[in-house]
């Protein structure tokens, strides 16, 4: 169930409001994340199946109420670089394909499809929560898990290509199989939780997604990292765009800042 209104505080209790005054998840945890940036504001919510761990409650999240595209699109998404992972130097790709985000990892548990309101607004609760030390990550405890992967838009800024294309099916499929087999695949027991076939310059997150957008037909999108595709692939799309092949949009969704996460950082000569 989906609940709609405005999001409310009063007298330390928050609420979504409907239409004819109802208060909806009044005795639920809402995340403060939230009220900071959507206070007072029309949202959406509805529950997840993890649980917040304070009361064992199932978590819920909120994400702007804003119309979604019901025309054939994919997104591109250039996440910019985390600074408290010195892995993430190069920043993180992923894919919209018709409101589904496709996220590949060497992590098994972050090569995952998910909705947009996960991908963007997850909300810093339970396993999605930095752990309440400096490691950030922490899986020690396997009933009380710490991933650190609550909403992307809340963790960094994203940049974003936009294509109006007709062959989304295809990259789809692509992509749902993709994902079917990374976790089906064996297991590496010298690295639990990590996808054995992982290789930084032929099976990565970069590569995964450059592989896909060729299979559906873009021939010329090279790159072997996260910002080195979103760039080939601004230039190759919009040359597609020039043929009348497709409808190319640019935009940038600016990091909505929490307590949780340090403001991520831009590299020289970002799109």
């Amino acid at each position: 169930m989906i609940y709609k209104g405005i999001l409310k505080e009063d007298k330390g209790k928050t609420f979504i409001l409907n239409a004819d005054g109802e208060k909806y998840l009044e005795p639920e945890v809402i995340w403060d994340g939230y009220l900071e940036h959507w206070k007072n504001q029309k949202v959406c919510a509805r529950f997840l199946p993890q649980h917040e761990y304070e009361t064992g409650s199932p978590i819920v999240i909120l994400w702007p109420d804003e119309p979604r595209p019901s025309y054939p699109y994919f997104e591109l998404y250039y996440n910019e670089r985390l600074v408290m992972y010195p892995l993430s130097l190069c920043g993180h790709i992923s894919i919209n394909v018709n409101n589904e985000v496709f996220n590949f990892s060497q992590l098994l548990n972050e090569t995952e499809i998910m909705s947009l309101e996960e991908y963007f607004y997850r909300p810093a609760l339970g396993e999605f929560a930095p752990a309440p030390n400096r490691s950030r990550v922490n899986l020690h405890d396997k009933e009380k898990p710490y991933y650190d992967k609550f909403g992307r838009n809340f963790m960094r800024t994203i940049q974003v290509i936009r294509a109006e294309y007709f062959d989304t099916a295809a990259l789809s499929t692509f992509f749902h199989n993709k994902v079917r087999a990374i976790h089906s695949a064996p297991v590496n027991p010298k690295k639990p939780g990590k996808y054995a076939g992982f290789k930084i310059f032929t099976e990565s997150c970069t590569t995964i997604i450059r592989d896909g957008l060729r299979q559906i037909g873009f021939s010329g999108i090279r790159g072997l990292l996260p910002r080195g595709l979103f760039k080939n692939a601004a230039a190759s799309l919009l040359k597609e765009q020039k043929k009348g092949h497709l409808k190319v949009e640019f935009y940038t969704l600016p990091q909505l800042k929490v307590k949780e996460a340090p403001y991520s950082v831009p590299l020289r000569g970002e799109l």
